[in-house]
């Protein structure tokens, strides 16, 4: 490679690098971005039932990928032993898709059990999320209410704090 082919490639690679994306900013004219009103892209909204039913779905192809997948393996092994011992490459060449059938459908059931125990740890999680701040939260409302108790009449202020020409008046 001569060295003004190497300088024009990586020249190349510099203004390839300056039209990556940007993930902490929008495109204008795009929408969205810090200065976006929430209904211009949306809240995020998980409910408990969604969780589950992401698990409960996860746990299901797990389950059926455990008894269903592997229906072919044996056989699949049985016939490439059978064609290596009749000398045929072809035995070598099942045994090895056999093989990788079994690590793919593995790795697959791997994921199917991470996610479903992922959401029933996600659902836990937020559940006792929600439980620390509802406790909080009526702590402030036990605190305000004490605020609330108020000497004289509704919606007018609190004598004791008015100044002294205005006290005479009340």
């Amino acid at each position: 490679m001569a060295w003004e082919e190497w300088e024009q490639l990586k020249a190349q690679a510099t203004e390839r690098q300056g039209t990556r994306m940007r993930l902490n900013q929008v495109e204008p004219g795009m929408g969205g971005g810090p200065g976006a009103a929430p209904g211009e892209y949306g809240d995020l909204t998980v409910r408990q039932a969604d969780l589950a039913k992401i698990g409960e779905r996860a746990f299901g192809l797990f389950e059926r990928l455990s008894k269903q997948g592997r229906i072919a393996v044996p056989s699949s092994e049985c016939a490439a032993g059978d064609l290596t011992r009749q000398g045929f490459a072809l035995g070598g060449g099942l045994q090895h898709v056999a093989k990788r059938w079994e690590e793919q459908l593995n790795s697959l059931r791997d994921a199917c059990a991470h996610i479903s125990n992922h959401m029933r740890v996600t659902k836990k999680l937020h559940s006792d999320d929600e439980v620390f701040i509802r406790r909080q939260l009526s702590r402030i409302d036990v605190l305000d209410a004490g605020f609330d108790e108020r000497v004289g009449e509704p919606g007018k202020k609190n004598p004791v704090y008015l100044p002294p020409e205005e006290k005479k008046d009340s």
